[in-house]
């Protein structure tokens, strides 16, 4: 990835935490790394810890953020999270993976938050997932 490819991502991603901070969310960690999976964003609303994915965009990706979350993305998603919940010893959370879209048409960044982004229970291969804690 080219510096500049970095620093548009970063910058995605300082607007995405400043996003969810805005709306009422309290940040616990950014960029969370275990071996070679990441957590963008850690957060909490009320008792939920939300697992925050964020995706920049220019105004002529054409891939969209939705589109690039795809079931091998989430499967990352899901390790580390586990792996989170058991460096923290919070197994006893309620939890929820969101997207955040940060999008940027020339004329500055925009927002869309997706709660619930996925459902865990098509990842797991259905039925009773018996890593989830909730």
């Amino acid at each position: 990835m080219s510096p500049r490819h970095i620093d548009f991502g970063n910058a995605g991603e300082d607007y995405a935490a400043s996003y969810l901070k805005n709306r009422g969310y309290s940040l616990r960690q950014r960029n969370w790394r275990w071996k070679q999976w990441e957590l963008d964003i850690i957060c909490e609303n009320a008792d939920e810890l939300i697992f925050v994915e964020v995706k920049t965009r220019a105004g002529s990706d054409v891939q969209s953020g939705v589109q690039a979350v795809t079931v091998a993305k989430q499967k990352k998603l899901v390790k580390a999270a586990t792996r989170y919940l058991s460096a923290m010893d919070l197994w006893d959370r309620p939890c929820r993976f969101d997207l955040v879209i940060v999008n940027d048409d020339g004329n500055g960044f925009r927002a869309e938050h997706i709660e619930n982004a996925f459902d865990l229970t098509d990842l797991m291969g259905g039925g009773n997932s018996s890593w989830q804690p909730w």
